[in-house]
């Protein structure tokens, strides 16, 4: 239902006995035997992560069916996983991998270094729709010397290299029809995806690493906030991945039978400008929309006494974080001089494709209110997810939109002029690039803060508001990751108490 280029969990004891009876569990089940119930508003749109999958596949494929070299954890630490080890040349230009011995995929083939060079060369491909697409540009070979081992030859040095490589998936060479079937590593196996449903996942018994700690995962999906939270009170599901509907909060926040976790969230709602096409490539026209906009009563009136006011790309858990709120304050007059000033003193019309779920349609309408008294005429086009990553994501054919993007440390996609929102500064393209060769993480900060400065003083978008990451879940569930890193949501370590 809902797409990202990147977010819902709520048990009387009656309630998990039927919970328990829907999944066809019996008293005697032990621990290890549980169907663990997850209710989800992020339904993916395919099963691949290179085709358009979206924020849905990420959150139920990531780390649980699919595995990477490296992993990002729930804290935001990168830790290896199908690498066993690796070593750099003293010039920071070759990365040596050894992978971890005994690994095999869902279909029984033993995983090999041809699957982890087809992997990386999949995300490199013409038709590859990774955003992280960008970020491995540097490289210049990847060569198998055997079985186990990757070597790969970058032409200039990647701080992020290996940081990146947790974004890609390891897949079976030899799969096919990957946007429907799968073949990991990871601890579960797709067992059945119910469109407009569910999806679910079984414990793969010859997993190389630990054992999942459940038998079964089930991602339940709901097209609404108001419903997901019914399902949680009526144990329907056992745990919501990310709350979307703060109302429904104190229905669970002063009872012993659930648990609100308020973790760190790395999910931006924008206002995105296509920065190509008047008049919004007038940074003026663009921080007199950014003034316009009364964002901090956009925040309470969605999220109520939860999530954060930024002013840029960049999230308070990124390294190179920086208050810029004030940047482009809240000041309709200002609004009306930047309009003058950028060549529209008696405002213009624009349409705005907003994505049919939640919070998007609230937000575009707030959005036209507040413009409209600035004299800008807002026209909201309500499209799928589906239209909006064709349209607006892959045909970059929009004037305006709204999206949420969930990835942490996303702030360099600035500095690539052909991403889709069009954003077009030399200075900041060569910062970027600057701060990926850094030597060291300091230099890197730095570059970084330089970049995101700029793009607040150009109002490259409006950064409306950080979602709450708030996931609430029946007390006799432990183990779920309370943090909204990258929409990646680990299922393994769930299990009921």
């Amino acid at each position: 239902m809902k797409k990202h280029i990147g977010f819902v969990a709520l048990g009387l004891a009656a309630s998990l006995l039927l919970a328990g009876c829907a999944t066809g569990a019996d008293s005697s089940s032990s621990a290890a035997d549980a169907t663990i119930e997850i209710g989800s508003l992020y339904e993916p749109s395919n099963l691949s992560n290179f085709g358009g999958g979206g924020q849905g596949v990420t959150e139920a494929f990531n780390g649980n069916v699919y595995e990477g070299l490296y992993q990002l954890t729930d804290d935001g630490s990168v830790e290896p996983l199908l690498a066993e080890s690796n070593t750099v040349s003293d010039d920071g230009l070759t990365y040596t991998f050894s992978l971890q011995d005994g690994v095999t995929f869902h279909s029984g083939k033993a995983l090999t270094s041809t699957d982890v060079k087809a992997s990386i060369e999949a995300v490199l491909s013409d038709d590859s729709q990774s955003a992280r697409k960008s970020s491995f540009g540097a490289i210049t070979s990847i060569e198998t010397p055997d079985e186990s081992t990757v070597v790969v030859t970058l032409a200039e040095r990647s701080i992020s290299f290996i940081y990146n490589l947790s974004y890609i998936w390891i897949i079976n060479a030899d799969a096919t029809d990957l946007e429907t079937t799968e073949d990991g590593t990871g601890p579960y196996v797709l067992d059945e995806w119910k469109r407009g449903s569910s999806l679910a996942l079984t414990r793969f018994d010859d997993y190389w690493g630990d054992a999942a700690a459940n038998a079964e995962v089930v991602f339940n999906y709901f097209t609404d906030a108001t419903a997901l939270s019914n399902a949680l009170l009526t144990g329907e599901v056992d745990i919501v991945t990310s709350v979307q509907s703060p109302d429904a909060l104190s229905q669970f926040s002063d009872n012993a039978d659930y648990v609100v976790n308020d973790g760190d969230s790395t999910t931006k709602e924008i206002l995105v400008f296509n920065d190509r096409v008047a008049p919004f490539d007038n940074v003026d026209v663009r921080k007199a929309i950014y003034s316009a906009i009364d964002t901090t009563k956009l925040l309470n009136s969605i999220w109520g006494d939860y999530g954060t006011l930024i002013g840029s790309m960049v999230p308070p858990t990124d390294p190179w974080y920086e208050d810029l709120t004030e940047v482009n304050p809240y000041d309709p007059d200002l609004a009306k001089q930047l309009l003058a000033s950028g060549g529209q003193p008696d405002g213009f019309e624009f349409t705005l494709d907003t994505p049919s779920y939640d919070p998007h349609p609230v937000v575009a309408e707030f959005v036209k209110s507040e413009l409209a008294k600035v004299g800008i005429t807002v026209n909201i086009n309500t499209i799928s997810a589906d239209e909006w990553y064709t349209k607006v994501y892959k045909a970059q054919d929009f004037t305006a939109t709204l999206q949420e993007h969930v990835n942490d440390r996303d702030v360099v996609w600035y500095g690539n002029p052909d991403f889709y929102w069009g954003y077009n500064n030399p200075d900041v393209t060569q910062w970027v690039a600057e701060a990926e060769a850094s030597a060291t993480t300091d230099e890197q900060t730095a570059k970084l803060k330089q970049v995101n400065e700029q793009i607040a003083q150009d109002a490259a978008s409006v950064w409306l508001y950080l979602y709450p990451q708030i996931v609430v879940a029946s007390s006799d569930v432990s183990g779920y990751p309370v943090n909204g890193l990258n929409s990646q949501f680990y299922a393994y370590d769930i299990a009921l108490k």
